[in-house]
């Protein structure tokens, strides 16, 4: 669908879109908010969901709990509308810069899907490591948006 991968040069400095998919045929990419910078989500595409994120200007991921192309935001109505996208140096992973409007990127409600702040310094007890919430209020309750949806998150 993209352009072949030919060489070193023309992957690193070249000027045509030539993503390194992994043997999944999927590509990691970092979302975040055009008006803070924070990061909202880490997501994979497939070359389906890229070349649906590039023509709809709307963020398309792979879902691999789903087997399945995942229009972000169809369901809770928080879509994500792309305002940039990168890719960096040897093109094997995406950076998308987009806008939620005052919505969520999170399934369990909050802004982020990184809500959570990892205290630093000495561990005494590796099972008991408490985490901060960065974010207090959810943005919507999961329960409402997602009634009979399965909770993407496996144990």
């Amino acid at each position: 669908m993209f352009k072949k991968r030919e060489n070193v040069t023309e992957i690193e400095e070249g000027k045509y879109l030539s993503p390194k998919f992994d043997k999944e045929g999927l590509i990691p990419v970092v979302t975040t908010c055009v008006k803070n910078n924070d990061i909202l989500m880490v997501g994979y595409m497939n070359d389906e969901a890229l070349k649906k994120t590039i023509e709809t200007k709307e963020v398309h991921y792979w879902s691999r709990s789903r087997n399945e192309i995942w229009h972000k935001g169809l369901t809770s109505g928080f879509v994500q509308k792309v305002i940039e996208v990168r890719i960096d140096d040897d093109q094997d992973s995406i950076w998308v810069i987009a806008d939620i409007g005052q919505g969520a990127s999170c399934h369990v409600g909050y802004r982020s899907c990184f809500f959570r702040s990892i205290p630093l310094g000495k561990i005494k007890n590796n099972e008991r490591i408490e985490m901060n919430f960065k974010e207090k209020n959810k943005i919507f309750d999961p329960k409402k948006v997602y009634k009979d949806k399965p909770n993407p998150t496996k144990i």
